[in-house]
């Protein structure tokens, strides 16, 4: 059985819930207690030095780090349309994992910890680099209805969640017409699961 060490409001552990609902996986949710240190006992810096969630515990199989994450399930469970074994659109989906951990991370995922959760940050460079990713992505998704390719892919899911959430850090995602035309795409899948806070048409 596979285990999902979870944070509720966490966009990084939607990913990994989302993919687990489309692929229809069975799993069990072990929730933490972020705000009471839980990520910093000894039981879960054995399973993730690092402190972080989500961490997956497939039968033993530990898989830390939410775009590894993606990777390990559309490999092990996915099939083609997830994992394809073209070396182009692999590489693809690995530019757009990068983008999920960087520009996304940087830029709308942090204006969301700001806004949300009161961290201190530089709220302008955060502003700048959600503008030039969203930009992007929205110019991206002008002539095509998934980031790469004829069918969703784990590009798409882990770039997602940050992107609907974006409301949340004071983002007009309304402004991205492509971009809401996706969600629109991701919501209509069966086994789409969403979570809190997350745009509303």
């Amino acid at each position: 059985m596979i285990t999902l060490y979870d944070m509720s409001l966490s966009g990084n552990c939607h990913k990994v819930r989302l993919l687990l609902s489309l692929l229809a996986l069975p799993y069990l949710t072990q929730p933490l207690d972020l705000r009471g240190g839980e990520q910093r006992g000894s039981d879960h810096l054995h399973r993730n030095p690092f402190a972080q969630v989500p961490v997956l515990d497939d039968d033993g199989t530990i898989i830390r780090d939410s775009q590894a994450i993606l990777v390990y399930l559309a490999k092990r469970y996915g099939g083609e349309q997830w994992w394809p074994d073209d070396a182009y659109q692999l590489a693809q989906i690995v530019a757009w994992l990068s983008t999920a951990a960087n520009e996304i991370a940087y830029g709308p995922a942090l204006l969301r910890v700001h806004h949300k959760f009161g961290r201190d940050i530089d709220v302008s460079k955060a502003q700048q680099t959600a503008d030039k990713v969203l930009g992007i992505i929205d110019r991206h998704l002008q002539s095509r209805d998934w980031l790469i390719g004829e069918h969703v892919s784990i590009a798409d899911i882990a770039v997602y969640s940050y992107l609907a959430l974006a409301p949340e850090g004071g983002i007009d995602i309304g402004a991205y017409a492509n971009i809401i035309a996706w969600f629109q795409r991701i919501r209509a899948l069966p086994g789409y699961v969403a979570m809190p806070g997350m745009w509303q048409a």
